[in-house]
């Protein structure tokens, strides 16, 4: 044989030995573990749960989110400004108040109201209307301590202009108002304002103007 024939044999035969041992150690490999996204009920109703734990918050902590707003005129207080009673007293509280200019009042809907035994006994929305009354009540705390009114004394609604509904309001709900004089004529017993109102920061209702006239 020719040193290259003898080559080309040494060579074929190393190939086809590493070719069975590549084959051998194959068969002794270890498959890798199957990866599967299947979760079984149990782990997610954990999941769940831990996640619940998490942002449960608890009474006390709740409480505390309006541990910092204080009341400037109690129910009480606002009696004594008012001349209305239930159940057509409309503000609970009054939270901010500016002599003269603006308040920031609460009126807190509860299911127990009568205006919702027939509006709507299947599906109760506090009445557009009685919204707009809870806004011109708490117009009506800033103007009866102006000079000029008396607290005690009787407003009469004279207009309403511009007024939006952008959601209904419902029992359970906190209707925070916002009311800002924008007249108050001491000699003719007049007075302008506008409001707001919000539930859960969303705006519910909305009036561009409101006129009241002093009862004489």
């Amino acid at each position: 044989q020719t040193p290259n024939t003898q080559y080309f044999k040494q060579t074929n035969m190393k190939i086809a030995i590493l070719t069975t041992l590549i084959s051998t150690a194959a068969a002794f490999v270890v498959p890798s573990a199957t990866i599967t996204t299947s979760r079984n009920p149990t782990f997610l109703r954990e999941t769940v749960e831990e996640a619940e734990e998490e942002t449960y918050m608890g009474s006390e902590a709740i409480s505390a989110l309006t541990s910092g707003i204080k009341p400037v005129f109690t129910s009480e207080e606002i009696s004594k400004i008012l001349p209305h009673r239930y159940p057509f007293l409309l503000v609970d509280k009054v939270v901010e108040y500016e002599a003269g200019k603006r308040a920031v009042g609460i009126k807190s809907v509860t299911a127990n109201e009568p205006q919702f035994t027939g509006h709507f006994p299947d599906r109760p929305i506090m009445p557009g209307v009685l919204q707009v009354e809870a806004l011109a009540q708490l117009a009506g705390i800033v103007c009866l301590q102006m000079e000029g009114a008396e607290p005690g004394a009787v407003f009469f609604f004279a207009g309403v202009d511009g007024v939006k509904w952008k959601r209904p309001v419902v029992p359970g709900d906190s209707l925070v108002m916002e009311v800002e004089i924008t007249k108050w004529r001491a000699k003719m017993g007049i007075a302008k304002a506008t409001g707001k109102a919000y539930v859960d920061g969303t705006l519910a209702v909305e009036v561009q103007g409101m006129t009241f006239a002093l009862a004489k």
